[in-house]
């Protein structure tokens, strides 16, 4: 029989997973937490994944794992954010109230997670598929004003 076990017991699991393994689907952290007794479900892995500051990148052999980002000092996140941008971000539109960005596919989610971190108070929130990112802004006003924000993420920074 399966025991409940602690929030903060699974989330050291789940990093310890993702950085001895090769995890590439949600479904597969799903499995590793199973076999080592954890009760789960999509939604539970999706949330940690969140809170951890987990995303996928790419192995270079055309498929994508989890890994465990960098402490996010201000530095190491604004770097993580442009490069993530510039590398993934292949348009970025409106109507009325609400951004689409484009991304390569798979890297959608990656990249609404950052937008989520950025900590922009007038994104309401955002909803990601493989490849396209809705972004809803309120007051409608400041739409101009985020779109030129992440556009400015786009272009290759002095370093």
């Amino acid at each position: 029989m399966k025991q409940k076990l602690s929030k903060a017991k699974r989330q050291a699991e789940v990093l310890e997973i993702i950085r001895k393994y090769s995890v590439e689907t949600q479904d597969d952290l799903a499995n590793f937490l199973r076999k080592r007794g954890f009760e789960v479900t999509q939604a539970t892995i999706s949330r940690d994944i969140r809170e951890l500051g987990i995303t996928k990148a790419p192995t270079g052999s055309g498929r994508y794992r989890y890994f465990v980002t960098q402490e996010k000092t201000p530095a190491n996140f604004d770097r993580r954010i442009r490069r993530l941008f510039q590398d993934s971000v292949i348009s970025i539109d409106y109507s009325e109230n609400l951004l689409i960005i484009k991304t390569l596919t798979g890297n959608a989610h990656a990249v609404a997670a950052v937008v989520d971190d950025i900590g922009i108070s007038e994104i309401v929130g955002t909803i990601a598929g493989d490849d396209t990112i809705l972004v809803v802004v309120k007051p409608k006003s400041a739409v101009a004003g985020v779109m030129e924000r992440f556009n400015r993420l786009r272009i290759q920074s002095p370093e």
